[in-house]
């Protein structure tokens, strides 16, 4: 059996997805995509256009105008690829604490995804690529080769969100981090359209006790093992 061209990784929000998917991708030579910025962009536009993110209607005609671009990292400052919104560099504004709070509100408005996932499709249908989000295995791509789903704690995760802001020289506390995550995983579990779950043939990895670097050689032992099959 082949190295699988198609891969998806699902998980609730710092379950350590992004950063999976992005060394897994590099240890391949694939494409990395992390599909949930394109809904962080969509949510940034409509924080900066002061909508009303209730408004389910106007977010769905705003996502399917507003021009999206995401490519290779420019800078060295630690992100993992440049996103624009309207030609605007927008790549730290869409980690801010606002987003965070309404994005998954946004992404569970059936337009909006409509508007967003035939694109996700045409790049993970090309091949060779590591797509990372919430139902990629369960919608976008339920026929990629390989499934996985992250888990941890909801602390945990707060942890490492709060880690990652403080390691950015950015000031938010522990405390809000885990309220915004609970909030934010109601939302994702709950939602009608898409819920957050792992797909049937998922591999499901439990990332509470280890580090990047031991998940990561458990999913390539696996990608060894089927290449070997």
């Amino acid at each position: 059996m082949s190295i699988p061209k198609h891969i998806a990784i699902d998980g609730p929000a710092s379950s350590g997805k992004s950063t999976l998917g992005e060394r897994l991708a590099k240890e391949l030579g694939y494409m990395f995509f992390d599909t949930g910025i394109l809904y962080r962009v969509v949510t940034w536009a409509v924080i900066l256009r002061r909508m009303d993110s209730n408004d389910e209607d106007a977010v769905t005609r705003l996502s399917e105008q507003v021009d999206i671009d995401v490519r290779p990292p420019s800078s060295p400052d630690g992100r993992r690829e440049d996103v624009f919104l309207d030609g605007i560099d927008i790549t730290w504004e869409i980690r801010r604490p606002e987003v965070d709070a309404n994005v998954s509100k946004v992404s569970a408005y059936f337009g909006v995804r409509q508007a967003l996932i035939h694109k996700q499709r045409l790049i993970g249908q090309r091949g060779n690529v590591v797509m990372v989000g919430r139902d990629i295995g369960t919608v976008v791509m339920p026929e990629a080769e390989l499934k996985i789903y992250l888990d941890a704690s909801v602390e945990e995760r707060a942890r490492r969100r709060y880690e990652e802001i403080r390691a950015r020289g950015e000031d938010m506390g522990y405390d809000e981090i885990l309220a915004a995550l609970r909030q934010r995983d109601e939302y994702d579990s709950a939602r009608e359209i898409a819920p957050l779950r792992p797909a049937k043939n998922a591999v499901i990895l439990n990332t509470e006790k280890m580090n990047i670097s031991t998940v990561l050689e458990k999913v390539l032992g696996m990608i060894r093992e089927n290449e070997n099959v």
